[in-house]
């Protein structure tokens, strides 16, 4: 008979087919149907769906129970229907020799070990993980799952998934295409890449979970959760699945803010001058930037090693800041040479300012490149213009001396009887002004001139004032805005409750410099008040007490 070999539903995606039409067209056309799949643990199930109990009416069956039931060791078995077993023997489908037969004993021990109700208890025991799984995922945001039957499907598939804004940007009204959409090629591309960052994630953070990321023809790259493969030898319980749970809700607004995040990046680096947007859709991240080095008609080998030099310093003072971003040089295998790669982000991130400090930084770093460049060759240069001027002072000072001083004998009896003054001539060199100087005022004044100040090192003005505690590159919260206005508010307000209370302060109490004020000047009134009484009684005598009165009431 023809042989038609059906893995029953995708291949580790849980999918279940329609096995009554397959047999129906096996019938019709005399042909062998032969039946693979995880979904066939299902049938010791007490409830079975009717697409998994269609497989009973096939030809035969795999089952590798070993990995369902957690026993290395255990061999896969096929079934087979048979009417007549000469037939069967005739096929080669059964075997007298005693070794071949051997080969189901790890089989049958196992089975006995365990018995009906052990094999029943260990699927149904993954079968409710993938149940407590699958009512958790409903329940959140950007997660798509891809279950056909959700009552008895051992395997969860499920994906990170959020619609772009830019979806819906089509061909023209009346242009009809044929050729695939860029947009949506690179959106799939990203989930991908995104997902398999996803996978990796959760699959470190919850190792007990057996989580691992899986490629479907139509769903693309998705995280499967398969614990009737995988909880019988890692043990995987119901707490394990809540953690996975705990961390796909982490890790879902890092995915979120990332995506969205990823447009604006590269709109800032385009309009930045000096950064290059690199586009790599394979890098689950904000995005790659390069820093351009101007290089000035160098060679291209020169302005490679410059480049690399100037890049990786860049990484290094990124990763020298303070902030919760993490820099690389992207992965080992693969990634674009000389970029900063930018890994996950938060929704409070500054964008602006993140691209603002890699461009500052880079300039710096060139700025410094430079002046070391031409540091270098001034120096060289100075050096053999004071081997020249050295030179030419040596033949100027024979000159001076003379030829008799020159020769041994005559020379020393000749500067003994009249010595020659000679002030040591040398120079200095200036880096700051990039010149030669002469040392006689060195050694007229025995100091050293200081010189020019040197030109302040180049740094990027980017000191941006943060609330205590807040990292850069980290928007400010609008209730710390507002905490802030609070403050000054209830600030004043106590200002005005100590200037309405000093007047009452005790002589012995400090008081503060507008307080001082108020008090001095009571004392002022208080002292003319006196005086002006003093005055009217010295004044004062009894033919012109009506006087007094006059003025006392006019007081």
């Amino acid at each position: 008979l023809p042989f038609f070999l059906f893995n029953k539903g995708t291949p580790g995606a849980g999918h279940t087919d329609k096995l009554g039409r397959l047999k129906e067209l096996c019938e019709q056309y005399n042909m062998w149907l032969h039946v693979e799949g995880v979904n066939l643990a299902t049938l010791a199930l007490g409830y079975v769906s009717s697409s998994v109990l269609a497989a009973t009416k096939c030809d035969s069956m795999t089952l590798t129970l070993g990995s369902w039931l957690g026993l290395p060791a255990v061999p896969a078995v096929t079934l087979y229907r048979h009417e007549d077993p000469s037939l069967s023997l005739a096929a080669g489908l059964t075997s007298s020799q005693p070794v071949e037969k051997l080969r189901a004993l790890p089989l049958w021990l196992s089975l006995q070990y365990l018995g009906h109700d052990g094999i029943v208890e260990r699927i149904k025991h993954a079968s409710q993980l993938s149940q407590r799984l699958l009512e958790n995922l409903k329940n959140l945001d950007f997660i798509k799952t891809s279950v056909e039957d959700e009552l008895s499907s051992p395997v969860v598939v499920f994906k990170f998934f959020q619609e772009y804004s830019n979806r819906d940007q089509t061909s023209p009204a009346g242009q009809a295409s044929t050729a695939p959409n860029p947009i949506i090629s690179n959106e799939r591309h990203i989930y991908d890449t995104f997902n398999q960052w996803l996978g990796e994630q959760l699959a470190q953070l919850v190792p007990a979970s057996g989580v691992d990321v899986v490629e479907l023809e139509d769903e693309g790259t998705c995280v499967r959760f398969s614990p009737l493969m995988t909880s019988a030898v890692l043990g995987t319980e119901i707490q394990d699945v809540d953690q996975l749970v705990d961390c796909l809700k982490m890790k879902i607004p890092v995915l979120t803010s990332t995506l969205q995040l990823r447009e604006e990046f590269e709109q800032e680096v385009r309009r930045t001058v000096g950064l290059l947007y690199i586009e790599d859709l394979s890098w689950p991240g904000l995005g790659v930037v390069r820093y351009n080095y101007n290089s000035d008609g160098k060679s291209d080998d020169k302005q490679e090693k410059e480049l690399e030099k100037i890049n990786t310093e860049l990484l290094k003072k990124l990763n020298e800041l303070e902030s919760d971003l993490t820099f690389s040089l992207g992965p080992e295998f693969g990634g674009q040479k000389n970029c900063i790669y930018i890994s996950m982000v938060t929704e409070d991130l500054d964008v602006s300012e993140l691209v603002e400090t890699i461009a500052a930084t880079g300039r710096e770093i060139e700025e410094n490149s430079r002046l070391l460049e031409n540091m270098t060759e001034v120096v060289r240069k100075g050096i053999q213009e004071a081997q020249l001027q050295l030179q030419k002072a040596n033949e100027e000072r024979l000159l001076e001396e003379g030829l008799l001083r020159q020769i041994p004998v005559v020379g020393s009896v000749l500067n003994w009887f009249s010595p020659f003054q000679a002030s040591p001539k040398g120079r200095t060199f200036n880096l700051t002004a990039g010149s030669l100087e002469s040392t006689e005022s060195t050694y007229v004044s025995k100091a050293q001139g200081t010189g020019t100040t040197p030109p302040p090192t180049p740094t990027s003005s980017l000191a941006k004032q943060r609330l205590p505690g807040q990292k850069i590159f980290k928007r400010s919260l609008r209730s710390s805005d507002a905490f802030s206005e609070t403050s000054s508010v209830s600030h004043c307000d106590d200002l005005e409750r100590t200037d309405q209370r000093s007047p009452a302060l005790s002589p012995g109490q400090e008081q503060g410099p507008l307080g001082t004020e108020k008090t001095e000047e009571q004392k002022e009134v208080v002292q003319a008040a006196k005086t002006d009484t003093e005055d009217i009684q010295n004044d004062k005598s009894p033919h012109d007490c009506t006087k007094v009165e006059k003025q006392e009431s006019q007081r």
